[in-house]
């Protein structure tokens, strides 16, 4: 089969290190499930170990020309490859309404992406391991009180246990990234909270990274909160000193002032 070409402008770069693949398709495994969606599998160097899995495993690929190969690659697979954008598909397509985990070596420019339209589906996406940039494997996990801590922090935080497992050199991609890369699991914490109005915690959270220099007072001036609950003194912290249950007690309290 012809190797398939690498295309910039879908920022592929195709692991080709074996041990490499082997260490992202162990990892954690029992957490997998039955059903797992490996998204961007290029040329199947993962999709090859994740076959020898007791699994139901379906992929997702954007490029055409993957697909043709993966296709011819793996023919047991074809009625499993959706071709198309994971960003812009309906989940339920590919399992219905049961739980999948999600498995990946992401393409850098949409791997943010990625993992909001995990945390927006989490009731469907129990685990979650994939290959990212390393700033942004290592953003994900990161403490409060640290300068890469942000929203994508907070939000997966409040949802998942996050642990970033391995950093990865450029040298085994094809071609080889400028950067380097690591390896991150999410974990579906088991007694989600659901006491507090999500919508309005994703909108403050974002308010407030988004001028992260400011005090909470300042950065959320937008909301019209009542004078009177600006005054407690959590309103003078910057974002990045609170976790995610302080985001969510924020939350609560400007949801009550408004009510």
């Amino acid at each position: 089969m012809k190797a398939v070409t690498p295309k910039k402008k879908l920022g592929q770069h195709f692991l080709n290190d074996i041990n490499i693949a082997k260490k992202i398709a162990n990892q954690s495994f029992v957490n997998y499930g039955k059903n797992v969606l490996e998204i961007g599998p290029g040329m199947g160097v993962l999709t090859e170990l994740l076959t020898q899995k007791n699994i139901l495993l379906k992929l997702v690929e954007i490029d055409s020309e993957s697909v043709n190969y993966l296709i011819e690659k793996f023919p047991q697979l074809r009625d499993n490859i959706f071709e198309g954008d994971f960003i812009k598909m309906e989940l339920k397509t590919f399992f219905g309404k049961e739980n999948f985990s999600i498995i990946g070596n992401f393409p850098y420019n949409i791997s943010s992406q990625i993992v909001f339209k995990t945390i927006e589906n989490r009731d469907l996406i129990p685990f979650f391991c994939g290959m990212f940039q390393k700033e942004v494997a290592k953003r994900i996990c990161q403490n409060p009180g640290t300068k890469a801590y942000g929203i994508l922090s907070v939000l997966c935080q409040i949802y998942y246990h996050t642990e970033y497992l391995f950093s990865v050199s450029p040298g085994v991609f094809s071609p080889p990234p400028k950067v380097n890369s690591g390896v991150i699991t999410l974990t579906r914490k088991t007694n989600l909270r659901k006491d507090f109005n999500e919508n309005l915690l994703f909108k403050i959270v974002k308010l407030s990274f988004h001028q992260r220099r400011k005090t909470l007072r300042n950065s959320l001036k937008t909301l019209n909160i009542p004078k009177y609950i600006l005054e407690d003194s959590i309103f003078g912290i910057r974002p990045e000193k609170l976790s995610g249950e302080e985001f969510i007690a924020l939350t609560k309290k400007v949801e009550n002032a408004k009510v």
